[in-house]
């Protein structure tokens, strides 16, 4: 009867070769979702904000908001 030998397992190492590959991973992983955040949240809050103010008439809410009675300070046209 002949027993075969088995290899033993290689430990030296193991820890910083895991570690090395789980932080390429990691870090490809965070790069792609801060890329996908900007690119489909980002762009588009800032194309909203954008169009907003192309509309935007401080004056005229400025106003609204005086005769409405938010102020203190600034009495009401009536």
């Amino acid at each position: 009867m002949s027993s075969a030998v088995i290899a033993k397992p290689v430990m030296q190492g193991l820890l910083a070769k895991r570690l090395r590959f789980h932080l390429a991973v990691a870090f490809t992983l965070a790069f792609a979702a801060a890329g996908t955040f900007k690119f489909v949240v980002g762009d588009s809050r800032k194309k909203a904000y954008a169009d907003f103010y192309k509309k935007y008439d401080s004056m005229k809410a400025f106003e609204a908001m005086r005769d409405a009675g938010i102020f203190e300070s600034v009495k009401p046209k009536k």
